[in-house]
């Protein structure tokens, strides 16, 4: 007769109930631990009664090696799922503090970082004419770059930040004085890099200290205590991008096709934030279109002299020069090209510039002519007159694009748009290639802008070889 050992065994290798196996936390790893130990019976087998807490009182049948061996098992699975477990995201914040001191003309910038698990190395990349007087532990700067490695659950860095700057024109694209400061917060915060764990993400906020009366302004939704909460998809770490107001201002606001628009500018006459509004309303649907990633929040902020005379986009925001005209004599839109640089996302390499203005000025002009701004007549006239300026700079394979780069670009682009147009009967357009380009953001090249558009006619494009872009078949 066959003598029966008991043992209060775990419900995961029943033998009638092998599903159980894929399930290894419906025990408790310290039930396990604490088993009984089982001593072994003669027939080298060991059967357990029905215990309560199994399944439809599943009875346990198997070899004592057996069961050792199951229980590495069940072990071995548990610090698996426990792995998987550990590899779920895990979060720390970052807490940026602006003080923005117009007497100073600095920004005095403080940089928290807290939580259970840090990055255990981040490098700022400097402006050393302007990122001054970086203090902290755990710190090293060589040159242009700062190493940080903080330690603990909690670590700061702080250091100040000027904030005039000016462009080689002499006109500022950064400026502070006592009635407001205008200047682009991804400049303030510089880039960094952080070393983490990939499961490591961060939550950020950005905390602006301002004289009294004065308000602040940035892409980004504020909690009710008026800090600002980021946001970043895709970003491990995250810091604050786009432009920034703050002062004594004045604001418009609208919700147009979803997106919410704020056009401010300091407090004073001859500020057109209506009338900037209402041709958004007009010409931001249309823009969507091509752009469906447009982001669902921007910021314009205005000014006039000693500032920039001119456009420049930043992430979900830009600066435009209160005496640009909504719409210039020669049919473009300096307005409309900014926001196609902000609907996109992209930048270019040592020779693709063109392509990032060229699209940006081409679909400033074709919003215009889709929503009636300007006749198909005004359209035609417009691309003869970029095409004649074109002409004084042939090559477009350069570093940055200058005006008539530019303006030869959109002529290019133009026809690419209408060869893909006639060879796939109307089906496809360059559209197509730019939605492409706006939904991968980052980098383009030529060869990339080449692929994308082909690939939309189904057929090579005579203008998009390098003879053509460089100008060779011109000089020939």
């Amino acid at each position: 007769m066959v003598r029966q050992c008991h043992a209060k065994l775990l419900p995961a290798l029943s033998t009638k109930n092998t599903h159980s196996l894929t399930r290894p936390f419906e025990f408790s790893i310290l039930a396990l631990l604490t088993l009984p130990a089982v001593k072994p019976c003669n027939s080298r087998s060991l059967v357990t009664e029905p215990v309560d807490f199994m399944p439809h009182n599943t009875r346990i049948t198997f070899p004592g090696r057996t069961y050792f061996a199951a229980i590495l098992l069940i072990l071995a699975s548990v610090f698996a799922v426990t792995g998987a477990v550990a590899g779920d995201k895990q979060y720390y914040d970052i807490q940026y503090k602006a003080r923005l001191d117009p007497e100073s003309g600095l920004a005095d910038v403080e940089i928290t970082l807290a939580g259970e698990q840090l990055p255990s190395k981040l490098t700022l990349h400097l402006d050393p004419s302007r990122h001054q007087n970086l203090e902290g532990e755990f710190l090293t700067r060589e040159s242009d770059e700062a190493v940080w490695t903080p330690k603990g659950e909690r670590a700061s860095i702080r250091y100040q930040f000027v904030i005039d700057a000016k462009k080689s024109s002499g006109r500022y694209d950064s400026r502070i004085i006592d009635k407001w400061a205008i200047l682009r917060s991804d400049k303030m915060i510089p880039p960094i890099s952080a070393r983490a764990p990939k499961q490591l993400q961060s939550r950020a906020t950005l905390a602006v200290e301002v004289p009294r009366k004065w308000n602040v302004l940035a892409p980004y939704t504020k909690d009710d205590d008026g800090i600002f909460q980021l946001r970043d998809p895709g970003r491990r770490f995250i810091r604050p991008k786009g432009w920034m107001i703050a002062g004594r201002i004045g604001s418009r606001q609208d919700v147009i096709d979803g997106t919410e628009t704020v056009v401010a500018a300091p407090l004073g006459k001859n500020i057109r934030r209506q009338d900037t509004l209402a041709f958004l309303s007009w010409t931001l649907p249309e823009l969507k279109k091509v752009f469906p990633q447009f982001p669902n929040k921007l910021l314009i902020v205005m000014a006039r002299d000693p500032m920039w005379r001119g456009g420049l986009s930043g992430t979900r925001s830009l600066f435009m020069h209160a005496d640009r005209p909504l719409i210039s004599g020669n049919r473009t839109s300096s307005l409309l090209h900014e926001l196609v640089h902000v609907a996109t996302g992209i930048r270019g390499d040592h020779e693709s510039d063109w392509i990032v203005e060229g699209i940006a000025e081409y679909y400033s002009l074709q919003t215009l002519r889709r929503t009636k701004g300007i006749s198909e007549k005004r359209f035609k006239g417009a691309l003869k007159d970029l095409a004649a300026w074109g002409r004084e700079s042939p090559n477009l394979l350069v570093k940055r694009s200058s005006g008539p780069i530019t303006a030869r670009a959109v002529g290019v682009l133009h026809e690419v748009d209408l060869e893909i147009q006639q060879s796939s009967g109307g089906k496809r357009s360059l559209d197509d290639v730019v939605k492409a380009l706006a939904k991968e953001r980052g980098r383009v090249t030529v060869r990339k802008f080449r692929t994308l558009a082909e690939e939309a006619a189904g057929k090579p494009l005579a203008q998009l070889n390098r003879e053509n872009l460089s100008g060779e078949n011109l000089r020939k």
